[in-house]
């Protein structure tokens, strides 16, 4: 017995002198740094590159921490749902005592329990949505030159359940997060480095970690399966598209129209060929291959292809098909849905992260009491668009079954005509 507590002595020792070393090797001092302007321009370069206008409108979080814990944030409710072992409680994160506990499905009254999610979620949130937190309140922002580079010294002084806590963000060239060194009562190491380069898209636009790696022993934090959705934009999108047929729409395979009578178009929608026409060019164009494309002039085929008229095709098919099938792409990748209100009455606002050539822009859908879009404003940054209004009217059910507009009218008074809009197979 006296050699197992000698050889326990020994061990403790052996751990006490091995986290000396560590802790006077790897310890540093929180830097200093300079708040005021600059900090904060830093800051709102952060904010833009990891989308965080998105990260307000964004209604639900899911995902999980080690395994251990999972969630599903319901971010306008101020509700989260927190689930490990057999607990699972209904947070209620402005006002915990109106929090609901189960305990292996069954209702119980438990604030301890309360208290351990609040823990928890306060905790693994952190480590799903940090970099949105940078101007919370109680937040002091510091600029810090790190090795040769601006990076961001955020410092809470309040919130949370660790009040104090520091973390040095370290960013790339395009301002997004590549990592922090952290500084918090819970890790008595100071400047210890986190990863945050394991980025993901998700549906509402906003990134979000999938996992981060510790420069301590290399620990591992799995984030699980992360989502971000708009769930009530995404059921009115659902309503706008059964109100103008997007199922017969999926199955046309022809598109004919025009464009204010200045270009014609026939779109095989199921080969991905638009044959587009205007002044005395007819560009065949391949609208997934464009250099299969081939350029007309005065209906002669040219032997060597313009590249510049194929460009110009591409972009007046872009323009031209948004404005009369628009309503039908609201679930394109990388669309983003949320809801806003207009007069008392829900709208729908879209923004196209990504395709055709303009992207970023930004349309606000208003809608008839069938969910049928009667107009809509534009936000096109590159055309100096800010709210610019159109209506979409007199929409027809084509042979194919799917409804398309005929007619817009601009908020100058200004008409626009797609002609004689077909749809059909």
């Amino acid at each position: 017995m006296k050699k197992f507590f000698k050889l326990l002595g020994a061990l403790l020792l052996l751990f006490i002198v091995a986290g000396t070393i560590l802790y006077f090797t790897k310890n540093e001092a929180v830097p200093e740094g300079k708040k005021g302007k600059e900090a904060d321009a830093l800051a709102i370069k952060m904010f833009n590159a990891i989308n965080h206008d998105t990260f307000e409108n964004t209604e639900i979080i899911e995902w999980s921490f080690r395994g251990t814990n999972f969630y599903k944030w319901h971010k306008e409710k101020n509700k989260v749902e927190v689930s490990w072992d057999e607990n699972k409680v209904i947070l209620n994160t402005k006002q915990p005592k109106k929090s609901e506990v189960f305990v292996n499905s069954k209702k119980v009254d438990n604030q301890e329990i309360v208290q351990t999610a609040t823990d928890f979620f306060n905790n693994d949130s952190f480590w799903l949505v940090a970099p949105y937190k940078i101007f919370d309140v109680g937040t002091e922002r510091r600029i810090v030159n790190h090795e040769g580079k601006d990076a961001l010294l955020i410092t809470y002084t309040s919130g949370g359940s660790t009040p104090g806590d520091s973390y040095l963000w370290i960013l790339d060239d395009n301002y997004m997060p590549t990592s922090f060194k952290m500084w918090t009562s819970i890790i008595p190491i100071g400047g210890i480095s986190a990863t945050w380069g394991d980025w993901k898209n998700t549906e509402s636009g906003i990134k979000l970690p999938k996992s981060h790696t510790l420069s301590l022993l290399d620990l591992q934090i799995p984030m699980g399966n992360v989502k971000a959705y708009n769930e009530n934009a995404n059921k009115l999108a659902h309503k706008v598209l059964k109100a103008i047929d997007h199922e017969a729409y999926k199955k046309t395979n022809f598109l004919e129209w025009s464009f204010g009578g200045k270009r014609a178009f026939k779109w095989d929608k199921e080969n991905n060929i638009a044959d587009v026409s205007w002044e005395s060019f007819r560009v065949n164009l391949h609208t997934r291959d464009l250099e299969k494309s081939t350029v007309f002039f005065d209906g002669e085929k040219q032997e060597i292809t313009d590249e510049e008229i194929i460009t110009r095709a591409w972009d007046i098919f872009n323009n031209d098909s948004f404005w009369l099938v628009a309503p039908h792409k609201l679930f394109d990748d990388n669309v983003i849905r949320t809801v806003q209100k207009v007069a008392g009455k829900d709208a729908l606002f879209v923004k196209y992260m990504t395709g055709g050539s303009t992207p970023g822009d930004s349309y606000l859908w208003i809608l008839d009491s069938a969910f049928v879009p009667k107009s809509y404003k534009m936000f096109v940054p590159s055309m100096k668009m800010n709210g610019v209004s159109a209506t979409w009217e007199d929409w027809i059910t084509t042979e194919s079954g799917t409804l398309l507009p005929t007619n817009h009218t601009f908020g100058n008074g200004g008409k626009l005509s797609m002609g004689e809009v077909k749809g059909y197979n």
